[in-house]
């Protein structure tokens, strides 16, 4: 018997022997950055390890045979150390030019090693991590080309400039707002064959203040940016305002079709009283604008259209852009909303056609707007056309200018029969009366691409 628990005894410690020198390696990854470093860059190292515990975490970048030290878990320096769960250890640290002195521009290697100590303390475990990145230390060049700029609240403006290297990323910047830049070989402009040459259409939105900055940009994969300031002047619009009586009645015509299509709002599709509305006025005009936004991103890098756009034959202005709107249920005041269109009547069921050439990107039922048509007409530039009785096209389809899209209705929203007609700029609307105007289109667009093509500005 005391062999037999001797021979246990030392079974028993070598397998806890065993056990307790083996364990995971720490697992590293190098999150930031991904493929660049400029001269603004943010470095992210996070570790893995029970209990989020190491002995050692360094961190070096390896340049030209160089080992640069960047982090040390005895000496953090200008590190943050933060631990977003109880097993993970997270490092980030400014790694720029002007965090790291000695970056030079080329090739580099970021290289994590970390250790930890196994169960019982009998053995270090050890890992490592490398990622190759290229160091960019000189910034984008952009350079504006089209000359007199002015825009208009809550309406459009196009600018021509050349931004290098062509790859970069470039466009127009409103506040927070980006607008993408499109080769200008997109636009039409004979002879243009620079791939540094770009075309950006951007707006002041009505609910951006006139002293908003508004930019032309171009950065690169590493971050770093150029930007430069090239409008001449802001122009103030007076938008109106107006009151809309709403009652049960109205409930009850527009609200169970509209819930019965907006299932995201998860409410009784028999609904028809005051929260219900307040819910799609409100709720869902948000979710579609979202939509609207997304759809219109698949925009053509070419211009599909030609010419100002048209406005719907005979019908009259029920409605201008950004009106606000005050909602008034028996007799107080409910809701506020600004309406982004033209509501234009004729008469009922009217055929409602395309304002220009352009291709198809919804023609389905879209929350406040009903029955809906949206036409991409490229380079970030949509038309809306909402409330539709009945659709004729259907998505993908390239549609002429006075090609029907449908019927004017009061699907949806709609107090009455008729079309609510916008124009889109990157998904956001924008006041669709310059669109209409020939000399606008003829100012702002075809000159500024004549002029940037040494061509004369001539209106096709």
């Amino acid at each position: 018997w005391l062999t037999a628990l001797v021979v246990l005894a030392l079974l028993v410690g070598g397998g806890v022997f065993v056990a307790a020198g083996r364990g995971a390696a720490p697992s590293l990854s190098i999150d930031r950055p991904e493929r660049f470093i400029g001269l603004q860059s943010e470095l992210q190292v996070t570790a893995g390890a029970p209990g989020g515990k190491l002995s050692s975490l360094t961190i070096t970048l390896e340049q030209n045979g160089t080992a640069i030290p960047l982090f040390a878990l005895d000496s953090p320096g200008a590190a943050t150390v933060g631990q977003p769960d109880p097993d993970r250890v997270r490092i980030t640290r400014a790694v720029g030019k002007s965090a790291v002195p000695e970056l030079q521009q080329g090739a580099a290697r970021i290289t994590v090693a970390a250790t930890r100590r196994s169960w019982l303390n009998l053995r270090a475990l050890s890992s490592t991590a490398s990622k190759d990145i290229q160091v960019r230390l000189e910034p984008p060049r952009v350079a504006v080309l089209s000359s007199h700029h002015f825009v208009n609240h809550g309406g459009s403006e196009m600018v021509v400039y050349r931004a290098t290297p062509a790859d970069v990323t470039s466009g127009v910047r409103v506040g927070g707002l980006e607008y993408p830049g499109f080769p200008a070989s997109g636009a039409g402009m004979p002879g243009v064959t620079d791939p540094a040459l770009k075309v950006a259409f951007f707006a002041l939105l009505h609910d951006q203040d006139l002293s908003t900055p508004i930019t032309v940009f171009a950065r690169d994969e590493a971050a770093n940016e150029v930007t430069a300031a090239f409008v001449d002047k802001v122009f103030s619009k007076s938008f109106k305002k107006s009151r809309i009586e709403v009652d049960d009645r109205f409930f009850q015509r527009v609200l169970p079709e509209t819930l019965e299509h907006s299932p995201e709002l998860k409410m009784d599709p028999s609904s028809a009283d005051l929260p219900a509305f307040l819910k799609v006025n409100g709720d869902l005009r948000q979710l579609n604008a979202e939509r609207i936004v997304e759809l219109t991103g698949a925009t053509s890098p070419t211009l599909l259209f030609s010419g100002p756009f048209a406005q719907l034959g005979n019908s009259q202005v029920e409605a201008g852009f950004a009106d606000h709107r005050t909602y008034l249920y028996e007799g107080k005041e409910v809701d506020q909303q600004v309406h982004l269109g033209f509501d234009l009547a004729v008469t009922a069921r009217v055929p409602v056609v395309a304002a220009n050439d352009g291709t198809v990107l919804n023609a389905t039922w879209l929350g406040i707007y009903g029955n809906c048509v949206i036409l991409d007409h490229g380079m970030g530039i949509a038309t809306l056309y909402g409330h539709l009785s009945a659709m004729d096209v259907k998505v993908g389809d390239r549609v002429r200018k006075g090609q029907v899209l449908g019927r004017s209705g009061t699907t949806g929203l709609a107090g009455g029969d008729h079309l609510h007609f916008t124009v889109l700029l990157s998904g956001r609307p924008v006041n669709p009366v310059e669109w209409w105007d020939p000399h606008w289109i003829q100012d702002r667009i075809i000159r500024k691409l004549g002029e940037a093509a040494g061509s004369p500005a001539v209106a096709p």
